[in-house]
């Protein structure tokens, strides 16, 4: 099982869109290194994000 993962390996694990992966990478401040995303890392700031925002909404 690989944890490091092209944005489109990542993509379809995440189920999001190449594009998506990489904008979402440039807004969390995950690294893309030689061409690679660590699937954990993403993963895990997207939780936290979608959570930071649910929490100012309410």
């Amino acid at each position: 099982m690989a944890i490091h993962l092209t944005p489109t390996e990542l993509g379809r694990e995440a189920g999001m869109h190449r594009r998506e992966v990489i904008s979402k990478c440039m807004e969390m401040g995950v690294p893309i290194f030689q061409g690679r995303i660590d699937k954990t890392l993403f993963l895990s700031s997207l939780k936290h994000a979608k959570r930071s925002k649910q929490l100012l909404q309410a």
